[in-house]
C-alpha cells in the first residue's frame, strides 16, 4: 500500500465512529470516498479504518453501551460504506500489483448460520483490489447453494469466513462440500480459533488471519494444493450429535432450572430475560461445537464472554455453573461431553477466584 498517501489519522477514526454512533450513513459513505479522492489507498481503508470501526462497534454492545439495534445499525452503515468503496474502485476493473497471472477465481462465503458477513465482505474486496476474479456469495450460505455454484463455476479456490466457533460444525459441512468435487478451502475469521487452530481440525487446506495473508497464500499457487485432513472422528461427531438432537429439550430444562433459582430471569419483559437466554443457547451450541472439534477451549472461550456480557447486563454470571451443572445431570452417560463439562466448571472456579490465565 505504500503507492498510495496514507490519511487514516486519528481524526478520521474518530469521525467514522462518530458517524457510525449517529447512524449517520450519508456521512460515513461521504467521509469514504472523500478518502478514495484524496488518493488514500482502497485497501487502506477497508483495514484501517472500517473493520476496526466495526469491531469497537461490536465491543461497545458486549458491554452494553450500545443497544443491539444501535450495533445493527452501525453495521449496516460499515456495509454502505464497503458498498460504496467496491462501486468506486470497480471500473476500470483493478490490476495485480503482484502479476495478474498470478490472481485467481475465488468464491468468498459464510456458512450456514453465519449472519457476520463484514468481514468476508472486507476479504472480497481487498482480493479484488489485489487482482483477484472474486464473487462474494454472502452469509448464511447452505451447502445446497455452494453445491451448485461450485459446479457451474468452477473457482480455484473457497474462501470460508467464520466468525462465531459454534458454527464450526456447519461448517465443516461446507468444507467437506468442497472436498467432493476436489476445491481447496482457504478459512479465515476469529471462529476458527487461535492461528486456525479449528480450521485445521475440520480439514481445511489454508488458513489466513487476514486478507493481505490470504492473498499472499493464494499467490504461492493456484489452485493451492488438497492438503487438508479432518481431524473430526466418531466419537466426536457422535456426541455433537447427541446434543444437536436433543437441544430443544435441553435448553428448555436448562433454562428452566435458571429461573428456578434466578427467579428475576423468569419475567419476559424484562431486558435480562431475552440476554439470558439466548446466551444460553448459544452457550449450548458452543458447547457442541467444542465436543464436535473436541477442544474445551471452545466451550471455555464463550464462558469468558458470558460472564462479561450478562454482568453488564445485571446478570449474575454464577448462572452459567447452573447450565453446566444440569447439563452434567441431564447427560451422565456422555463421557466425552461430561470431560468438556469438568473444564468449563474448573474454569468458572479460576474465574470467581481471579486466577484465570
Amino acid at each position: 500500500m505504500s503507492e498510495a498517501r496514507t490519511a487514516i489519522t486519528d481524526d478520521v477514526r474518530a469521525a467514522f465512529d462518530a458517524h457510525l454512533g449517529r447512524a449517520d450513513e450519508e456521512a460515513a459513505v461521504a467521509l469514504t470516498l472523500r478518502l478514495l479522492r484524496a488518493g488514500v489507498n482502497p485497501e487502506e481503508v477497508l483495514l484501517g479504518l472500517v473493520a476496526p470501526a466495526q469491531v469497537a462497534v461490536g465491543a461497545r454492545w458486549a458491554s452494553g453501551e450500545w443497544s443491539v439495534m444501535r450495533e445493527h445499525a452501525a453495521t449496516h452503515i460499515s456495509e454502505r460504506a464497503v458498498d460504496a468503496l467496491a462501486a468506486a474502485t470497480r471500473h476500470p476493473a483493478p490490476t495485480a500489483s503482484r502479476g495478474a497471472a498470478s490472481a485467481g477465481d475465488v468464491v468468498v462465503t459464510c456458512s450456514d448460520g453465519e449472519w457476520h458477513t463484514l468481514p468476508a465482505r472486507i476479504l472480497a474486496e481487498v482480493l479484488r483490489l489485489r487482482g483477484h476474479r472474486v464473487r462474494f456469495l454472502g452469509g448464511h450460505v447452505p451447502a445446497a447453494r455452494l453445491v451448485s455454484d461450485l459446479h457451474q463455476h468452477g473457482p480455484d479456490v473457497v474462501a470460508l469466513s467464520c466468525t462465531l466457533p459454534m458454527w464450526l460444525p456447519l461448517a465443516y459441512r461446507l468444507i467437506q462440500v468442497c472436498r467432493r468435487p476436489g476445491v481447496p478451502v482457504l478459512c479465515g475469521g476469529s471462529g476458527f480459533g487461535p492461528d486456525g487452530v479449528w480450521a485445521r481440525a475440520l480439514g481445511a487446506d489454508l488458513y489466513a488471519p487476514d486478507p493481505p495473508s490470504a492473498d499472499t497464500l493464494l499467490r504461492r499457487r493456484l489452485p493451492p494444493p488438497l492438503t487438508g485432513e479432518s481431524s473430526v472422528d466418531a466419537r466426536s461427531t457422535e456426541a455433537y450429535a447427541e446434543l444437536a438432537r436433543h437441544r430443544s429439550e435441553l435448553l428448555r430444562q436448562v433454562v428452566a432450572r435458571v429461573q428456578d433459582r434466578f427467579p428475576a430471569l423468569r419475567d419476559p419483559t424484562d431486558q435480562r430475560y431475552e440476554a439470558t437466554t439466548e446466551t444460553l443457547g448459544h452457550l449450548l451450541d458452543s458447547l457442541a461445537a467444542g465436543v464436535f472439534v473436541d477442544d474445551p477451549r471452545v466451550l471455555t472461550g464463550y464462558l469468558s464472554f458470558s460472564v462479561d456480557f450478562l454482568a453488564a447486563r445485571s446478570v449474575d454470571p454464577e448462572c452459567l455453573r447452573t447450565v453446566l451443572e444440569t447439563l452434567s445431570e441431564l447427560l451422565p452417560d456422555r463421557p466425552l461431553i461430561l470431560s468438556h463439562l469438568a473444564v468449563g466448571q474448573r474454569w468458572l472456579d479460576a474465574s470467581a477466584e481471579g486466577t484465570v490465565n
